[in-house]
């Protein structure tokens, strides 16, 4: 079985290929370890390793897991954030993936006014239409950043999308390139969209030739799945 050091170098050697086959640089995209399923231990390999982004997808119980490594990593929150548990996670987390509503959008601006903190936020957007799939419909994304370039705390700093899973990864490239052209289309100087959230374990090649800059990889670090 391959150590976390090996795999990790063979990961970052693969978005460092599709980062080249895109026309893009290598530090373009940003590798977000998640480690939700791995014991708090595994944080000390990371640091060790030189991991600077970490996802986690609970509130529940995240103060003890973070206990001593808060500063240390940026945290990136992956899951789906409930309203009820906004006040606990904006001081835990750097990022949030998942924002998925107008509702939410707001109750995080106004809980980080509250409490004085700015955290940044990738708009999920549900470019596949799947109904078990959360995310902002494609045509309600003019409307939401028009709100969000009015915030004064919370910053929408870009998208985020999640593929159909398939076990071929070149069927999720059209909703990546679709979530790449919304960036395009709707970045404005408030919101410039810089960030595209987009690629997992099994797909995150193709994300990053789509335009992804960061891409969430837990299993394929963490739990052994197979290195293609």
């Amino acid at each position: 079985m391959s150590t976390l050091a090996e795999r990790l170098a063979h990961t970052r050697a693969a978005i460092d290929a599709a980062s080249a086959r895109s026309g893009r640089r290598a530090d373009a995209v940003r590798l977000v370890v998640v480690t939700k399923a791995a014991p708090p231990e595994i944080f000390g390999e990371l640091a060790e390793l030189g991991v600077g982004d970490v996802g986690e997808n609970r509130v529940q119980g995240a103060a003890e897991r973070l206990a001593g490594w808060r500063t240390r990593f940026r945290w990136h929150f992956i899951g789906s954030l409930q309203a009820n548990k906004v006040r606990k996670a904006l001081p835990l987390f750097d990022v949030f993936h998942g924002v998925d509503t107008l509702a939410l959008l707001e109750r995080i601006e106004r809980v980080a006014g509250e409490l004085e903190l700015a955290p940044e936020l990738l708009l999920q957007v549900n470019v596949s239409g799947e109904d078990s799939k959360h995310g902002l419909e494609p045509a309600a994304l003019p409307g939401v950043l028009r709100r969000a370039a009015e915030l004064h705390h919370a910053r929408v700093v870009g998208l985020m999308t999640m593929a159909p899973r398939d076990d071929d990864p070149e069927r999720a490239r059209p909703h990546f390139e679709a979530l790449a052209e919304l960036a395009r289309r709707h970045a404005t100087p408030a919101c410039p969209l810089r960030e595209l959230s987009m690629g997992m374990s099994q797909d995150f090649e193709v994300a990053v030739e789509a335009g992804a800059t960061l891409v969430r990889l837990g299993r394929r670090l963490t739990q052994s799945a197979p290195l293609a």
